[in-house]
């Protein structure tokens, strides 16, 4: 197998989202834009919030791409137009395709509210191609046990496999485009190498403590990107290291066309944007239901 090598890295950005809630963000930037198919990565806390202080994002509107959350600690409440609600909770995962129009809101639920605690997980927008950007919308919820997990045999690596398939485990989530999303967890001197089909593009973005990608050493923050040179990428960490290393994996085959984009809305052109903007302040914005919904 050939290993992929790193084409560049980026210095994730600390900046403020929602109602106020602190994230860490490799794109876009204004050195990054997007990562085709991945339109933004978001690393969301961790913060503890005090009892009567958490906060979320109210409702807001999305059309032409994905939204998918992913939480470690915590917990958020969805709701959307189209009737759709639920809590997930650490380890779930909630996988939103806004295509023709969504409305929708992710905030903490009461309890968590009232109590107070941990928040910490990430959001991803993942761009839809042209010919999904204006279909049905759709809500996947995976609970953290139903998500496939890899532990290689000296037990020091651990694999969350999230979208798309990673030594010999598929995941249950059905994404629209081909779409690879990992979890890995490091202990010290851990290591693991992991397939990759060589159309996809891939990052690796470490949120806590330092490995190395490939041949390439990276710490918290920072964002690799790999040439498509290879059909695998490995990780490790060293057995001196005072504590273990958690990297969130993206990949996806490159849609490559344009990409138009206004605040919540996604779209290929000026003018879908305009349309996107206008059928909102219209109250014509959300697609009509199909007769099974």
């Amino acid at each position: 197998m050939q290993h992929r090598s790193e084409a560049f890295r980026v210095q994730a950005q600390h900046g403020i989202e929602g109602g106020g809630f602190p994230v860490r963000r490799p794109f876009p930037t204004p050195r990054l834009s997007y990562f085709d198919p991945f339109l933004l990565l978001d690393e969301m806390g961790p913060i503890c919030w005090p009892p009567g202080e958490a906060i979320g994002a109210p409702d807001h509107p999305h059309r032409g791409f994905e939204t998918v959350t992913y939480l470690l600690e915590g917990a958020v409440e969805h709701a959307d137009s189209w009737g759709h609600r639920s809590v997930i909770g650490p380890g779930d995962v909630q996988w939103m395709t806004a295509g023709a129009g969504v409305i929708h809101s992710e905030l903490p639920p009461a309890d968590f509210l009232e109590t107070g605690g941990r928040m910490h997980g990430f959001q991803i927008w993942v761009n839809l191609p042209r010919a999904q950007k204006m279909r049905h919308p759709r809500y996947q919820e995976i609970r953290a046990d139903q998500i496939p997990r890899y532990r290689n045999p000296e037990g020091t690596a651990e694999l969350v496999v999230i979208a798309g398939d990673a030594c010999g485990l598929q995941a249950r989530i059905d994404t629209t485009h081909p779409i690879v999303f990992f979890h890995l967890l490091l202990q010290p001197g851990g290591s693991l190498e992991i397939p990759i089909d060589p159309d996809i593009a891939l990052l690796a973005h470490v949120f806590e403590g330092a490995c190395v990608c490939g041949e390439s050493p990276a710490g918290v923050g920072e964002m690799i990107a790999f040439e498509p040179d290879g059909d695998c990428v490995s990780f490790s960490t060293s057995p001196e290291t005072s504590g273990g290393c958690q990297v969130l994996i993206l990949g996806g085959e490159p849609l490559n066309e344009p990409v138009a984009r206004y605040g919540p809305f996604v779209m290929n052109t000026r003018s879908e944007i305009l349309q996107a903007i206008e059928d909102y302040n219209r109250g014509t914005f959300l697609p009509e239901k199909p007769p099974d919904q």
